[in-house]
């Protein structure tokens, strides 16, 4: 493997790694003691409670995971471009949670299965707030469209990947993670943000 590559592969899924720690740690850390604003709503009120869905939020690190390596793997331009997009969404968010702070209440599981102590325990060491917009579902939509127009990678696997983006936004809601705002607005931070960052690519390509 070449030196380069050799640096893409870890340095730039692990600079999005550090960043991403950086603004929900530092913007929670900031935010401490500002007013928060609760955006959950009568329709948020009506989607349940299912604490099976936990596997899907805590496992969707993996996904994410793979996907930013395959990303950090495509030709030199576009790996810039995708955690370009990456580092763009991360710093609106952090805008967002100085200067919008949310929370919300989260029904506590009541139930004395697996899931619902795996609930309790994400909400054991999450706090409810650093929601809007969904950094969950923003980095789970940038891993499908960083690779959905990728024609030498399977189909199928494309595929997989939206489900899963879809699967994760499911899975912030129904454990109460966060409200249908929070995901609206990280999904279309993350489609502005790549479609920004390849536009902005393929302009500096034209002048190279």
């Amino acid at each position: 493997m070449r030196t380069d590559n050799f640096r893409r592969w870890y340095l730039l899924p692990l600079g999005a790694l550090l960043w991403n720690e950086l603004v929900f740690y530092g913007g929670r850390l900031l935010a401490r003691g500002l007013p928060h604003t609760d955006m959950t709503t009568a329709l948020d009120r009506l989607i349940p409670q299912l604490p099976w869905t936990v596997a899907i939020y805590f496992g969707c690190f993996l996904f994410w995971a793979l996907n930013y390596c395959l990303c950090a793997r495509m030709e030199r331009r576009r790996a810039l471009a995708f955690f370009g997009a990456d580092f763009l969404v991360k710093a609106v968010c952090l805008a967002f949670f100085l200067a919008l702070p949310t929370q919300m209440s989260r029904p506590q599981p009541d139930g004395t299965g697996f899931w619902d102590a795996a609930l309790r325990f994400l909400y054991l060491i999450d706090e409810p707030n650093n929601l809007f917009p969904s950094i969950h579902c923003a980095v789970s939509w940038l891993s499908w469209a960083g690779l959905r127009d990728r024609q030498e990678l399977p189909a199928w696997y494309r595929s997989l990947s939206l489900l899963l983006a879809l699967a994760v936004v499911f899975a912030t809601l129904t454990t109460k993670q966060h409200v249908l705002a929070d995901a609206a607005a990280g999904i279309a931070l993350a489609e502005a943000a790549w479609q920004l960052a390849l536009a902005l690519s393929r302009r500096k390509a034209r002048r190279a």
